[in-house]
């Protein structure tokens, strides 16, 4: 199926990839600077902003109808750079894991190859914390939305101020589907990419939140020691969403790394 996806700018191509319950006006704030260097492609997910959602819901299915999106913007040839963040990064480890000969670069912000704890992964949310999320959307839609966005901001100074730019960009575009966030929420409760991380052998930045309370630190630490050409950019004062919090540290972080590996 062919997803919604904003081109802007011009130059080797740059795939944006939002997070679970937002679309791709979350990245908004970015793309003055990114479409000078730039050919950006910004996605919304299955069901997320403007795109339709798909009939059966897994990380496999979320992959293609990314790449049936792409295929008619930019050439199969033409290697791709993509930012994934949060659930966007699960995707983008995805592709990249099956399609590796497609990745110029990754650039993952706030992700993680597994998203709840476990006796072996201690760099997770409490399975229950999502289970919560999937019981409230059910009965009360709009509360569990905003509650989701404070908790990206949550122990970061100046908070209200970037949880009113992420509102902002959000009533941008339609709301997600429910059903849609109940199917990523199912992803998101399941995956477990870790197997996968040593074969990522594509240039990598793991970019990750010290304050980040949704995928802890320990979680991009562990992927960039994992992959094989993979550095690892903290900002420390960060939460879960470094690119409109703290705009400047995270330009500094990622724009020499995708400038390096598109050229």
């Amino acid at each position: 199926m062919s997803l919604h996806v904003e081109s802007v700018g011009i130059g080797p191509p740059l795939v944006l990839l939002h997070g679970w319950g937002l679309h791709g006006g979350i990245f908004t704030p970015l793309l003055l600077s990114l479409a000078q260097r730039h050919r950006v492609h910004v996605v919304d997910l299955p069901g997320h902003g403007h795109s339709a959602s798909i009939a059966r819901w897994t990380l496999d299915a979320v992959v293609d109808s990314v790449i049936d999106s792409l295929d008619t913007r930019v050439d199969a040839g033409t290697p791709l750079a993509i930012l994934g963040w949060s659930f966007g990064g699960t995707v983008a480890q995805r592709f990249a894991a099956r399609h590796p000969q497609r990745i110029a670069c990754l650039a993952l912000v706030c992700t993680t190859p597994r998203f709840v704890s476990g006796a072996d992964w201690p760099h997770g949310v409490a399975p229950r914390v999502l289970e919560q999320f999937g019981d409230e959307l059910r009965v009360a839609y709009a509360p569990t939305i905003r509650r989701f966005l404070s908790l990206q901001m949550q122990n970061v100074a100046d908070a209200r101020s970037t949880l009113a730019l992420m509102r902002k960009q959000l009533e941008t575009r339609p709301p997600a589907d429910p059903a849609a966030l109940a199917g990523a929420l199912a992803i998101l409760e399941s995956a477990d990419l870790r197997d996968a991380a040593p074969a990522l052998a594509m240039p990598a930045l793991v970019v990750t939140g010290g304050r980040d309370t949704l995928t802890p630190a320990g979680a991009g630490a562990w992927l960039a020691d994992a992959m094989p050409d993979a550095r690892l950019a903290p900002i420390t004062e960060a939460a879960h969403i470094p690119f409109l919090s703290h705009p400047a540290e995270f330009a500094v972080a990622v724009a020499p790394f995708l400038d390096a590996h598109t050229a």
